[in-house]
């Protein structure tokens, strides 16, 4: 029953809890809880180096207490006074005693020293791995943070008729350009080309018979110059053409009516 009901509340609120839930802010929150943690910890270390050191030190008082009890028994041995000895050597059997225990302490002070700078290396390593984790995660999450976003807006683009609008715009401005390039070709086919070449070589005749009386005039050309030997320009050759097809024409035309009459 107490299971199906844990079951029930985790289905209610599990997830509203997920939901609530910022996977970046609770890395960066474990980076901060772990770097906290190393001030506690080398002062824990601190404390065992230095009940080490406090063994270390009650052990060599020790040891020159031993040494100086050693050295009053022999002296009263040597002055016969085995009652002094004697009280020497129990005070040494008691330092002895301590001196065995001092080096235990100072045993396990060491080790204790030691294991405590195995689990600190050791959780430098963990936190210095979980870090890089965390940090590749971050990056990661940003990167995802960044692209749903660009996602967004590229839904945002169709579902607002962006993309339509767009389009259509293109499509309305291509179409105005090629009705505006029919209309210049329309434009340039209307032009009478060979009426404009005419016109051009009309002036320039005009212009060479312009030319001609100035040259007349200072006696740089006769004013008899014979018919056969005018240069023709490319334009009064077609010119001369022309008028001889009138002519023709003409003279048919007077032929034929001649006839009627007749």
């Amino acid at each position: 029953m107490w299971n199906r009901f844990v079951r029930w509340v985790r289905s209610i609120f599990g997830g509203a809890v997920d939901s609530l839930e910022n996977p970046e802010k609770i890395l960066q929150q474990n980076i901060r809880d772990m770097n906290d943690q190393i001030p506690a910890m080398n002062q824990n270390i601190a404390m065992v180096k230095a009940n080490g050191n406090l063994a270390k030190n009650n052990l060599d008082k020790l040891k020159a207490k031993e040494k100086d009890l050693r050295g009053k028994i022999k002296a009263a041995l040597l002055a016969s006074r085995r009652d002094m000895a004697l009280n020497f050597a129990t005070t040494l059997e008691q330092v002895q005693a301590d001196v065995m225990s001092a080096e235990a302490n100072l045993e396990l002070a060491e080790k204790s020293l030691e294991k405590a700078l195995k689990v600190k290396e050791a959780f430098m390593a963990e936190r210095d791995r979980k870090m890089k984790e965390a940090m590749r995660a971050i990056t990661a999450a940003k990167q995802a943070e960044w692209q749903m976003k660009v996602a967004q807006a590229m839904e945002s683009f169709e579902i607002a008729g962006v993309d339509q609008t767009h389009n259509e715009m293109i499509q309305k401005i291509e179409e105005k350009s090629a009705q505006a390039q029919a209309r210049m070709e329309m434009a340039l086919d209307n032009v009478n080309a060979e009426e404009f070449q005419l016109e051009k070589e009309a002036a320039r005749l005009q212009a060479n018979e312009t030319l001609k009386q100035f040259e007349i005039e200072l006696g740089l050309a006769a004013a008899d110059t014979p018919e056969a030997e005018k240069t023709l320009g490319p334009g009064e050759q077609a010119l001369n053409e022309v008028e001889g097809e009138i002519k023709a024409e003409s003279a048919g035309a007077a032929k034929t009516m001649g006839k009627e009459k007749a």
